[in-house]
């Protein structure tokens, strides 16, 4: 190699590397700011409304739990109420997602019969509509029926409207599964649910999981059919509840930052449990599909 190839090789090897440094201060910069809301967050937490006025991005001089105290304590404020009721709508509403959308996106994706069509289309309108356009009709369907204002009102829009999507991945996904599996299991005498359950539904793990991570964030954060159809507060949910803190002339923000940091707590500990799932189940859905 002469001297002049071998001076444009590492030159262009030094390049690429500051290129590469470069990038990746600009990632990491992108991901400071990202984390440092919540940094800032948590020990604002740490202040007294006082200490937070006179400066709300200087480190808390004496830090102290008396807002967790006593957003945890004050009866008026219904924060454990209110995460009680969030993890059950969000679990409910989340489980029967997943399996009604597994089970419609297989028979989809498999069976060809009478009105599947129509059902593919219902369900594509229901990706379209936008569903607040909906928020007044149900609210007065739901009046009209005795079902608002009870533990289980918000399941019904909850799981009606993250439908379409989940049957929409699982059908894709089912399509590039092998349909010799399914043959092979019919000639062992494998019945229909034994082949839905036993074969099909551990193959679609990384789907299922995808759908389950993506419908308890949505869940877990709606608010305007929460705030609409429940009135009782002792049945109001997450996004409720914080609105108990914001006053009409002045608002304790250390204290709605300790609030939230604990209506935030379960939703960040299943995300970090499970985030890997996420990037896995949408590359092997799409390559699948």
């Amino acid at each position: 190699m002469s001297k002049k190839q071998y001076g444009w090789t590492t030159g262009k090897k030094i390049g690429r590397g500051i290129l590469g440094i470069g990038l990746n201060g600009i990632m990491i910069l992108f991901s400071l700011t990202c984390i440092f809301p919540l940094v800032w967050m948590f020990y604002s937490s740490l202040k007294v409304k006082r200490e937070f006025n006179a400066d709300i991005v200087s480190l808390p001089k004496s830090p102290t739990l008396t807002n967790y105290i006593k957003v945890l304590t004050n009866p008026d404020y219904h924060i454990a109420d209110s995460l009680v009721n969030s993890i059950r709508t969000t679990a409910l509403s989340v489980f029967f997602i997943v399996l009604f959308g597994f089970i419609v996106g297989y028979i989809l994706a498999r069976i060809s019969f009478r009105g599947s069509k129509i059902i593919w289309l219902m369900l594509l309108m229901g990706m379209l509509i936008p569903i607040h356009s909906l928020l007044v009709p149900i609210y007065v369907v739901f009046n009209r029926v005795g079902f608002s204002n009870k533990w289980f009102t918000l399941l019904i829009p909850y799981i009606s409207f993250g439908l379409p999507i989940s049957v929409f991945l699982v059908q894709g996904f089912v399509k590039g599964i092998p349909t010799a599996l399914e043959e092979a299991a019919a000639i062992d005498g494998c019945s229909f649910s034994g082949t839905l359950f036993k074969i099909i539904m551990p193959i679609c793990k990384p789907i299922m999981v995808t759908i389950a991570i993506i419908q308890t964030f949505s869940c877990w954060n709606e608010f305007s059919f929460a705030l609409v159809l429940m009135r009782d507060t002792r049945l109001q949910t997450v996004p409720l509840a914080m609105t108990q803190f914001t006053g009409q002339f002045s608002s304790d923000y250390p204290k709605i930052m300790a609030a939230m940091l604990i209506t935030m707590s379960p939703i960040v500990v299943l995300y970090f449990a499970f985030s890997k799932y996420i990037i896995k189940g949408i590359v092997e859905g799409a390559v699948k599909g």
